[in-house]
């Protein structure tokens, strides 16, 4: 009996024992818990006080900058160049004045462009993954920008041109001539009624992803005789993930090159009649074999003369070119810039005890303060990538945005913006 009695009495105490370790480590957690909240609530309202005072230095930041234009440093921008894609052999340089510019930012979307004429239709769209605005083209016809009137010998003619994504249809042809009547250009369709003239014949399509190459074809005919027909391939330009080609044609003299993304597809030293005249372009669609297969066509620039790159920088100490390139209100400078950059940089090589200023310029859209930033943000580009891609030494090149403080034109045409967007480059 008293054995039965301590036992009961030793479960008594264990259990006691165990409620009361457990209310203590219910206390300790507890006490745990609001320390853990308080200490919570103490980095809350420190980090609080921290974001409240990083305002306000902002604010007074703001405050001073409303009265000081502060310039940007190199270290503080993002230079896009990492879309460079051209090879190193590419040496496309465009003309140094401009004659004309087409990018349809005039237009109303929807409509037919008020500077064409056409046989057929095609419409004004914008695209959700792309810049600007285009032409869109999916009707059989022939298309005539009235505004280019003279083509001399001496010239430049870049345009973009895309195809919707799966795109299987047939060629977008070019085509060079000497426009005699305003009706003329309905002769230079895809099957040309040459009418004794000389005339150039381009034809381009891109690659059929996994199927077929892209292709061009180039035709010199003159009264409707072939002087000059062959065809090539390429796959820099597809239906697929790269359905937005860059086409660049150079004309000096008799000789044509032509350039697509980068990769140079002609280069014939006679494909232009010596004793011809040239004043027009037209360009056609072919019928397409699929009725939602459409064309996109922007960014048309016209321009004459040879860039005296070397003359103007080094023996008259200043050089502006419009040939850098970047992407709307962006400092990524575009991959046709290529050609301009490599000659700007070897003209530096050969002169290494100059050093250089190099100033960025803005058209008049928006305000003053975002263009002037972007103006710097763009000098900046440039001169990282004469540093990182050529070697340049980065003590030698200084920068300056002047944003749209010195238009060249006032003018609120294409060509008049294109003629403001520029570079300038200044020997010190």
């Amino acid at each position: 009996m008293k054995t039965l009695k301590a036992t009961l009495i030793i479960l008594i105490l264990i259990v006691a024992t165990a409620n009361s370790d457990a209310q203590i480590l219910k206390n300790i957690g507890d006490k745990a818990k609001q320390k853990v909240m308080q200490r919570g609530e103490n980095k809350v309202d420190q980090g609080i006080d921290k974001g409240l005072d990083g305002i306000e230095e902002e604010m007074r930041r703001k405050d001073q900058n409303d009265n000081k234009e502060t310039p940007i440093e190199d270290h503080n921008t993002t230079v896009s160049n990492e879309n460079f894609t051209y090879n190193s052999k590419y040496d496309f340089i465009p003309g140094e004045t401009l004659l004309a510019v087409e990018d349809f930012s005039q237009e109303e979307i929807g409509n037919f462009p008020g500077r064409w004429q056409t046989n057929a239709t095609a419409e004004i769209v914008s695209l959700n993954d792309s810049d600007g605005t285009w032409l869109k083209i999916n009707k059989e016809g022939v298309f005539y920008p009235e505004f280019i009137a003279d083509l001399p010998q001496n010239f430049t003619l870049e345009f973009d041109l895309g195809v919707n994504k799966n795109w299987y249809g047939s060629y977008l042809a070019v085509n060079i001539a000497k426009l005699n009547s305003p009706t003329d250009y309905l002769d230079y369709y895809h099957y040309v009624n040459w009418k004794g003239n000389y005339a150039i014949h381009l034809q381009f399509k891109p690659a059929i992803t996994d199927r077929f190459s892209g292709m061009s074809k180039l035709q010199a005919s003159y009264d409707g005789n072939y002087i000059i027909s062959n065809d090539v391939e390429f796959n820099v330009w597809n239906n697929t993930d790269r359905n937005i080609a860059h086409i660049s044609l150079w004309r000096q003299e008799q000789r044509l090159r032509v350039y697509l993304n980068g990769e140079k597809i002609w280069d014939l030293p006679k494909a232009f009649d010596a004793t011809s005249d040239f004043n027009g372009i037209t360009f056609a669609q072919y019928a397409s074999n699929q009725p939602d297969d459409f064309f996109l066509l922007s960014n048309i620039k016209l321009a004459v003369g040879k860039a005296d790159t070397r003359n103007k920088l080094i023996s008259e100490g200043k050089f502006v070119t419009h040939g850098i390139l970047f992407d709307v209100n962006s400092d990524r400078i575009k991959p046709q810039s290529e050609g301009i950059l490599k000659e700007i940089a070897s003209i530096m090589k050969d002169n290494k005890d100059y050093k250089y200023h190099i100033i960025g310029h803005t058209d008049a859209d928006g305000d003053d303060r975002s263009n002037l930033l972007l103006s710097e943000r763009r000098a900046i580009s440039v001169k990282n990538y004469l540093v990182d891609k050529f070697g340049i030494p980065s003590e030698n090149l200084d920068i300056e945005g002047k944003g749209e403080s010195e238009l060249l034109d006032r003018s609120n045409t294409p060509e008049s913006k294109a003629l403001n967007r520029r570079v300038e480059f200044i020997k010190l």
